[in-house]
């Protein structure tokens, strides 16, 4: 989908044109949501006004990755000064094949090292959410609460490959490490979350971990009544699933992905300033939270070890 902000040439002064390249679905009122988000405020306060002094063009891919080299290459050739790409790894990417000299600043790209984003003196700089390197780590604490599981299922969307290919060797390896067998199951749509489940249930796991994807996370809510219903132990990244009825989640928190997002907007007042991706370190997350539902737990007939309880930042009864 393609939107794009006019100013008003009697009371506005047209600036620079950052572009922004999101996986993600247009709200009803994209431009007022975008000016209120965290993004903006540090736009705001790098000096750049969405209205003011600066116009946006947006290109949102509604959740359809096979979309997005399209929408970064229209990017392009509307000659925008700038790309945010926003919503994961896929988007980042196709932003960076579609240009080697318009700068760019990625955001929840999980690793921008592994996935070439983060190479010195590129055109590229951003920010990581950590997801694939903390993929381990939520196998290691599922594991803890159904230590005689001997098979735990990967839930994955297989429409977003730059993602979920690395996703699942992360989670093969650390598996295999724990002498545990991973099948991996597929869902990109609410109808194939729901067949998801059935299969999970007929492949008797003892545990799910949950892909980091951007759809899943919009689909907290299906995803964790599923795993209620069909009574399966399930681990995501955010906080916002266990609030849910999830089990347990583990990931960044969403005081800190906010702070990233508004360090997103500084770092691209600071490029439309003049500043050089290259000068611009990438960052990622340096706090992390671990949230239990004790009551899903007891629903499950699982006992939380008392150090796991002890280190959780936050227990849902």
């Amino acid at each position: 989908m393609r939107a794009r902000l006019i100013l008003c040439p009697r009371c506005c002064t047209i600036g620079p044109r950052p572009g922004v390249l999101s996986t993600f679905s247009a709200s009803p009122n994209p431009g007022d949501r975008v000016r209120s988000s965290p993004f903006a405020k540090g736009l705001s306060d790098a000096g750049f006004v969405e209205g003011q002094n600066i116009v946006t063009e947006y290109r949102w891919a509604e959740g359809h990755y096979d979309r997005l080299p399209a929408l970064a290459a229209d990017l392009v050739t509307s000659k925008v000064d700038l790309i945010v790409t926003a919503g994961g790894t896929s988007a980042a990417l196709a932003a960076k094949s579609a240009t080697s000299t318009i700068p760019i600043v990625f955001t929840q790209v999980g690793d921008p090292v592994g996935v070439g984003l983060a190479r010195p003196g590129g055109n590229l700089t951003g920010f990581s959410n950590m997801s694939l390197e903390l993929t381990p780590k939520r196998l290691e604490l599922l594991s803890e609460l159904v230590r005689r599981a001997r098979v735990i299922a990967l839930l994955v969307n297989p429409t977003n490959k730059a993602y979920t290919e690395p996703m699942i060797a992360v989670a093969r390896e650390a598996a295999d490490a724990r002498g545990l067998h991973l099948p991996i199951v597929e869902a990109s749509s609410e109808s194939e979350i729901d067949t998801a489940f059935a299969t999970i249930v007929q492949l008797r796991t003892g545990g799910l971990l949950i892909g980091a994807d951007p759809f899943f996370l919009s689909q907290r809510g299906q995803v964790a009544a599923l795993a209620s219903r069909y009574a399966v132990p399930a681990i995501e990244a955010r906080r916002e699933f266990t609030v849910s009825g999830g089990l347990i989640s583990y990931g960044p928190s969403l005081a800190v992905l906010t702070d990233l997002e508004r360090q997103a907007g500084i770092y691209a007042g600071k490029i439309l300033a003049g500043a050089k991706p290259a000068d611009l370190p990438v960052f990622q997350p340096d706090k992390f939270e671990l949230a239990i539902n004790l009551k899903t737990a007891k629903e499950l007939g699982l006992t939380i070890p008392p150090l796991l309880l002890a280190t959780a930042d936050e227990v849902i009864e």
